[in-house]
């Protein structure tokens, strides 16, 4: 049964990031031309197409959560999860290999310069996926107070990834 809860706790996490994201890219006209400005800054993909390409990740990050909710969708939104994540953690590592400075308003605001912190969270996060891939779907399903344990912790570690740049900035600021 604890394989049941690994899922539930994977796509809850998976789930509250990526709605996250595409919130905050899709949610003015302004967010997403900041999301692809950052894009252009990455340089790892050619201008021409990149507005097309900015619209496309958003949205795939919109179906995402949506094919979580669902068990029988599950498994296509952690192996769409696992795709983007390993897409965008080879972006990041190009940037950085390369020496260019760039950022990604990914989660809104946040404007902090690509670090080794984005790449192990994007590598972290293809784990979870992948976690969840391998678990989705297996043993029976659980007892009301491990399914809401697995989802508080979920919602947790989601909220931690997602405002990683404001905490790692904290942490400066305070040592």
């Amino acid at each position: 049964m604890s394989v049941w809860y690994t899922a539930v706790l994977c796509r809850v996490l998976l789930g509250f990031v990526f709605a996250a994201s595409a919130f905050a890219k899709l949610r003015r006209r302004a967010a997403f031309a900041g999301f692809t400005k950052g894009l252009a800054a990455m340089r790892v993909v050619p201008e021409r197409g990149l507005r097309e390409l900015a619209g496309v990740v958003a949205v795939t990050e919109a179906v995402v959560p949506v094919l979580l909710l669902a068990p029988g969708t599950a498994r296509l939104g952690l192996g769409l999860a696992v795709l983007l994540l390993s897409a965008f953690t080879l972006a990041v590592g190009v940037v950085l290999r390369r020496g260019t400075v760039a950022s990604c308003p990914c989660f809104g605001a946040a404007q902090a310069p690509f670090g080794v912190r984005h790449v192990v969270r994007n590598t972290v996060l293809t784990g979870v996926a992948a976690a969840g891939l391998a678990t989705v779907g297996g043993g029976a399903s659980g007892q009301g107070s491990g399914v809401l344990l697995a989802v508080l912790a979920g919602a947790v570690l989601a909220t931690l990834v997602i405002r990683l740049d404001d905490l790692v900035a904290l942490f400066r600021l305070s040592g």
